[in-house]
This record gives structure tokens, sequence and C-alpha cells, in this order.
């Protein structure tokens, strides 16, 4: 038992280790947090605390909690926040006692946001600004200084001269923090981090990136300005990383990220720099406790204010990323020098004809003094069944409204340019992630909506509601002032009204057994992962969260943290088709899924109804949810679009989190994929024709299954009574698959794979479907048939076997689990 600030708590297991490459043990994690307290916890105070936890070590695999439990001490503060999924309880860390509890419950990494709560508990404007500094395959710590000096002086030039801290995180990159004075809302603070990212992009566009698409991030730093949402949070300075060795966030001085061996810290470090500085913090100068706001030589305030960064913003050349990519000496497009914007009616509309690498179209909207553009491969869509991806790219100068001819091979965007059609737009809505536009031109009228799906990838779609806008309508509608507003509305107070709820009823498309042979003949196929789990598909949107299995079944409750579905999607509405599966291994440093699935585990998590039982099991056994198909997005349906569509929509919607990810694509040949997966641990290839379209509740041949052992869903039919040790309950399962005909034929048995719970489970299952005939047509050989407690033909199963004997029996069978996903109607012989 220890008592600090008047707490008394006990501390357990003190020698166990959790960092197995150091030998660190949980006392020296606990003597850390308690030695940092007086630097960490000011930082910390206030805010929601999210915990990602080791309780076996940093080898094992971690699960990140948000709601405090039932063990959770009475002196701790909690504070609620309402989500879309329902009501989160979090912890918030006021005193040094409650960051040893948290120490203590080996959370080793602690999350927050940049706001806190008042006194009151209600959510205050956030108090401070991050820029998380991500560094792409290929590049690393240096390259991250070199973009964060960037960072700083784009900040001092634009006015806003004022302390930014940088922090090593521990993990990967580098944060960049600064004080918020409490005037901007968690949507202005994004969209002004979003502005100066954008800007450094286009000072250092070999080098910089500021959109969240994965594949642009190779040899770049990805700056997230996304970590400024309010419903995001960025792990703590000082707060350690579930890494090998024990590194944690550390403050930094500007001098240090100079030193070309810039590296991480460990916690051995920090409390060493802690101790010669006599505590001192660099972050306390962003603190309004410690360091009351102030104003620095240059007189600007030390602290940004919603005026200072709308005046910062203004000042951001919105044509830096498109004149990064040109030079005026080498192409004819126009470059115009850094100026200010023209001012015009935001009424003009063009859209080009670019044959380039691939034909595709540039629809361009002018707006606030340029082109807002997009490129649609197939042209805008001509009848409301179709939707047409629309890639978003830089902003274009006025001048191009008029541009055609030839842009040299080699140059950016080479290939020939010319008017397809030109003329007036009227503004219907104009937000972030909608645009609403009348078009009056030529050969394209009508009213259509850009919806963003994220990232750059939005969709085009041609409105049912085709009603004329009203004469004069356009001078109000397009203001871009009136147009920011109603986004910052539409951010901070979401109306649920504005998004239909996803359909219901779409069944999971079913792949069909194939070879290595016949895939290797054609080069339109697209591999991924075979997740060893049950199928899901997951329906998001405006008070909607619900998971039904391949059945139909609804298993919501059964997976409470996959909830994090719908604080990812929130304000989208989404259909999405994945996996469940139960790690046995880590999943992978990047938490690109690549760890080994664990169905016998998952086993464990699988026909809880009671809330407890699935509330001790979320610890036990956490999930992930792998989503690796996308049908549904914010009214639009995407079944009869092509894979390589769908995927592409797929990566770009926000679902990278704790417990949801979107696992990696396979590269190369499908040889290449199965000894990839080979390696990895996993059950197989799931191969998919590019231009497949989803096909709900249908076996197709352009999904093809590839597994590196041979497995069988089998219906149960009965069971033989054991001998020994495993009198009075199962000895082995009677097994049966469907004939031709479909009636059940008898497909042997199996005695092997089983746990004593595992026995128990089946043995209480299977003793409620007694019945004295056997279901399967045919005979069932002698010896087996001996004995045997026959069953309705109601559960399905799993085995691992060999091969079939002559008799069409499986030889050396294993059992792998029951399928509650699966009926007996849905089993095929593979």
């Amino acid at each position: 038992m220890v008592e600090l600030d008047g707490h008394r708590f006990k501390l357990t297991n003190l020698g166990k280790v959790l960092y197995p490459d150091t030998g660190t043990t949980k006392a020296e994690v606990i003597g850390y947090f308690a030695e940092v307290a007086p630097v960490m916890v000011p930082l910390l105070a206030g805010r929601p605390c999210t915990r990602k936890r080791w309780p076996d070590g940093v080898r094992s695999q971690p699960f990140f909690q948000k709601n405090t439990d039932a063990s959770t001490p009475t002196w701790v503060r909690q504070e609620s926040i309402e989500h879309t999924s329902g009501t989160n309880h979090y912890p918030v860390v006021d005193h040094a006692s409650t960051l040893a509890w948290l120490a203590q419950n080996a959370a080793l990494e602690l999350h927050v946001p940049q706001w806190r709560f008042d006194d009151a508990g209600t959510p205050r404007h956030p108090d401070r600004l991050v820029f998380d500094l991500d560094p792409g395959p290929g590049v690393g710590l240096a390259e991250c200084a070199e973009v964060a000096r960037r960072v700083r002086d784009r900040l001092w030039s634009s006015g806003v001269r004022l302390p930014v801290v940088p922090v090593t995180s521990g993990s990967k990159g580098l944060h960049l923090y600064l004080a918020l004075d409490g005037t901007l809302t968690s949507q202005q603070a994004s969209e002004w981090a979003r502005a100066m990212a954008e800007a450094v992009e286009g000072d250092l566009p070999d080098l910089v990136v500021s959109r969240m698409t994965k594949a642009l991030r190779t040899g770049k730093v990805f700056i997230d300005w996304s970590q400024n949402n309010g419903n995001k949070t960025t792990i703590a300075p000082y707060s350690l990383r579930g890494r090998e060795t024990p590194t944690a966030a550390a403050p930094r001085d500007w001098d240090e990220l100079d030193d070309p061996e810039l590296r991480h810290l460990d916690m051995h470090e920090v409390l060493a720099r802690l101790r010669e500085s006599g505590g001192a913090d660099p972050m306390a100068q962003l603190s309004a406790e410690q360091a009351p706001a102030r104003r620095s030589s240059s007189g600007s305030r030390t602290r940004v204010s919603a005026a200072a960064a709308a005046a910062a913003t203004a000042e951001q050349d919105k044509l830096a990323a498109y004149r990064a990519k040109r030079s005026a000496d080498r192409t004819p497009e126009p470059v115009p020098a850094a100026a200010a914007l023209p001012v015009g009616g935001n009424d003009t509309f063009v859209i080009q004809e670019h044959h380039a690498t691939r034909l595709h179209y540039d629809v361009r909207l002018e707006r606030g003094g340029v082109l807002v553009s997009w490129a649609v491969p197939k042209n805008l869509p001509t009848d409301q069944g179709q939707n047409r991806l629309a890639v978003h790219t830089e902003d274009h100068p006025l001048e191009y409204a008029t541009f055609s001819g030839t842009i040299p091979k080699g140059e950016y965007g080479g290939g020939r340019m010319s008017i397809w059609d030109s003329g007036h737009y009227v503004t219907d809505k104009w937000r972030d992630d909608e645009v609403i536009v009348w078009f009056d031109g030529a050969r394209t009228k009508g009213r259509y909506a850009f919806i963003r799906t994220g990232g750059d990838n939005w969709l085009a779609h041609l409105m049912a509601d085709q009603t004329p806008p009203k004469t004069g309508a356009s001078p109000a509608a397009s203001s871009p002032e009136p147009a920011r507003r109603a986004t910052r509305r539409a951010r901070t107070e979401p109306d649920a009204a504005a998004l239909e709820p996803p359909p219901t009823g779409i069944e999971p498309m079913a792949a069909s057994a194939g070879s290595v042979a016949a895939l290797a003949k054609d080069a339109d196929w697209r591999f991924e992962g075979k997740w060893d789990g049950i199928r899901a598909i997951a329906r998001v949107g405006p008070d909607v969260f619900e998971l039904r299995s391949r059945t139909g079944r609804d298993i919501t409750a059964g997976y409470p943290e996959l909830a994090e579905l719908a604080e990812l999607l929130d304000g989208h509405s989404v259909v999405l088709d994945g996996e469940i599966v139960a790690y046995a291994t880590a999943a992978g440093p990047s938490g690109d899924g690549a760890g080994r699935t664990d169905f016998g585990l998952l086993q464990q998590r699988m026909n809880l109804v009671r809330p407890a039982e699935v509330r001790t099991m979320v610890d036990a056994v956490p999930v992930t949810y792998l989503a690796f198909d996308v049908l549904y997005v914010d009214g639009i349906s995407l079944l009869h679009r092509g894979y390589d569509t769908r995927r592409q929509l797929l990566q770009a919607l926000p679902l990278h989190g704790d417990r949801v990810r979107v696992p990696e694509a396979l590269t190369g040949t499908v040889q290449e994929a199965l000894d990839a997966t080979d390696e990895l641990g996993w059950e197989g290839v799931v191969a998919k024709r590019a231009t497949s379209v989803y096909q709900p509740g249908k076996r197709s041949g352009s999904w093809i299954k590839l597994k590196h052992q041979r497995t069988q869903e089998v219906v149960l039919v009965g069971w033989k009574p054991g001998n020994g040790r495993r009198a009075g309950t199962i000895g082995s399962l009677l097994l049966a698959v469907p004939a031709d005909d479909g009636r059940l034929r008898y497909a042997g048995k199996v005695g092997t794979g089983f746990t004593d719970a595992i026995l128990d489970d089946l043995f209480r299952r299977l003793d409620e479907l007694r019945t004295p005939t056997s279901a399967v047509v045919g005979t069932v050989p002698r010896a087996e048939a001996r004995g045997a407690v026959w069953v309705e033909p109601e559960l399905v199963g799993e085995i691992v076997f060999t091969e079939w004997t002559h008799d069409d029996h499986v030889r050396a069978a294993s059992w792998r689990g029951l399928r509650p996903d699966k009926r007996p109607q849905d089993v095929r012989l593979e």
C-alpha cells in the first residue's frame, strides 16, 4: 500500500517485466511516472485520458481503454463524453496519484486531446495546437527536424511569432506544440493547421505531404494536422511508448534538432535531463497556469487567438502548391507570380479534357480567387445511377479557365489539354466535405454533389432533385465567408438529419475455391490476406452502429470495443464489409494488421450474451475489425463500382484506429502473395478481380480463396460418447457436408483439437438437439454408427484435415471451432 496526494492504493506485481529487451519492470515504470509527475500532470490536467495498456508486457497484444471500470478508485476524477455509439467515462489525470495508479495498471501510453474540461465537466475550446510530423518510408527524424524548422519559420513569417515546442514522439516522428488562447474552436484550429500544412507542402513539395493518402508518403514527411480535431488524441508529452525499449515522448530544444544524429530518448535519459535542468520543462512556456500570456519581442502574444489565426491563414499563398509543381519557362500553363488574388464572382467553371498518362477530365470551380479543382477519370456522371470518382487536386489560378495547349512530356501533367465545357454555376452548399452546385454550361447542366469520402477522394453525383435554383441566389450562396461559417456550424453542431441512415439487409459476398494455376494466367487480380475470423457487415451512420454476422444476426453487443467505428466515421453514413479477428501475435508496429490471427482465441468471444462476461473478455481477448470493402458512403451505393474503385475509397476513409484497421493489400504475383502469407502465419489469400462488382449474398468466381491448410466447414449431425478421461462427455463429433442434391452426406468424424471447456460447451449445445435418427442420407460406417447420439443438423463447425479418403471421409481431422456466423445451408465443399 502506498499513499500519494492523500490517497491510499495498492501496487502489485512490481517485479513484473514489462519491457523484456531491457528488463524494465513495472516498479521502474511506476517510478518513472512518479518522477515526471511534476511536469507531466500540468500537461494532462483537465483532459480526458485514453490509455494503451500492456498488462503482460510490450511483447503481448495491447489494448486501448477509454472507459473507466469498476476498479477505478473513487478519488480519480472522471468526466463523460457523449459519442454516437454511447457515453464514455474517462479518467482525468489531475494529480500525481492518478498517474501512479495508471502506471500500476500498465497504461504505458497516455493519449489526450488538445482541449480540457472546465470545472463543470464541459469541454472547452482547445488551449494548444499540435502538428504531428510522421515520416514515411525512406525518411526519419532528421527529415522531420527539417520540416519542423520550416513549420516554425512559416508560422513566424505569417505573424504568429510565438513559442513552438518540438517533442520527439518516442515512436517515429516529431510533434510541434504551440499555445492557443481559447478563442478558436477545435474545427477552426484544425482548419488553420491544415492551411499551414498545405503552405509548408508548397514550400517543400519534394519532402512534405499534407494529405492523408498513404500512397503519397514514401520518401516524405506527412504533416498530420487532423490531430487538432476535437475527437482526436495525441500521445502526451513525457508518456512512455509501448515499443521494444521504454522510449518516451520527450520535449526538446530547437538546438537539438540540428543534430544529424537526432534520436528518440528512453525514460532514463528523460529523467536525467529533468534532474540536470532542475525540473525545467520546455512545455511550460505553453501552459496558461505556468506561463501567463505575455508579449514576445515582436509584440505578438504567446498564445494564438482566432483573429491571429485568421490573419495568418489569409496570408497563405493558395497557389503555392501549384507553383511548386510548375516552372513558367518549361510549360505554357499560366504561372502567375505570388500576389494578391483577383476577386471574382465565385460563379464560373471550366471542364478540361486532359490527355495525360491517362485520359481524365479536370473540373474547376472559381472560389475565393482560385479554381478549386478535381480530376474526374470518366467525367461527370450523366444519370443518377452513376457515381464517379473525383480526386481533389491543388488549386489553379483563375487564368487557367481559358487555358488549352500541350504540356511538355516530362513536366507535371504532361499531355494535351483542351476545354471540354465552360459556363457559370450557382452554389447551393459549400463545405469542406460537401459541395453542391448547379451547372449551366453548354454541355453540362443540372445539380451535382461532390462528396468527400476521405483524404483527397470525393464522389461526383448527379442529384435526384433537379429543381433550378432561385434567381439571384448565387451571390449570397457563393460567398466564401458564409460558407466558412456554415462549415463551422456543421462541424461543431452536426445535423444528423443531413445524412440518410445507411441501408439495411446487405448480405456479404462469398468467394469460391480456386487454384494458383488458374489465377496465374490472368494479371487482372488483386490480393488480400485471408483472415481467420468471423465476417461482419458494419453499418455506421446518424444514431446507427450495427454489426451483423454472415447469417444476419446482430452481434453488436458482443464486441463493444468496435464502437470505435462510430467515432472514426462520425459525420458519415457508411456500410463496410470486414472480418472480426483476435490476434495471437502483435499486429505489427505500423498497425497494419500484419500479426497472426487466431480463430481458437476468437472462439472465447463468440456467443457471449451477458454484459458482465462481455466486459471481462474485452480485456482478456480484445478483437479488431479489419475492413476490406466499402459498400455505401453518404447516400451513394458502391455495389456496382469495381473493386479497385471501392478499395481506393476504402483507403481514403478515416479507418485507422485502435481496434479498426484497413489491412494492406498484397503485392506481386499470386505465388508471391501466398508465400508472404505463409511466412506471416496467415490462413491464406483471397484474390479479387480488379473490376469485380459487389454481389450481395452471392458466391462469385470473381473472388477466389486459396488456403495454406485444407479446411472444411461441416454440419454436426451427432457425437460418439467418450471413454477414459472423456467418459460422460463427447469422444468425437460426427460430421456431414452437402451432397450435389443439397442433402447431407456423412463426411467422417473428428476427435482432436478440443479443450475441456470446448467439450463442455459442445455437450451442452448438442444435448439440446438430440434426435432418434440420423439426418444424413446414405450409410454411416457400422463402427461409427454404433452407440452414436444423433442431433438435429443446426450447428456448423470447421475442421482442418489432411485429405479426403476414397469413400469421401476426412482423414486426420482436427477441430477448429464452431462457426456461429454460418448456417448449414451455407456450407460448401472446399
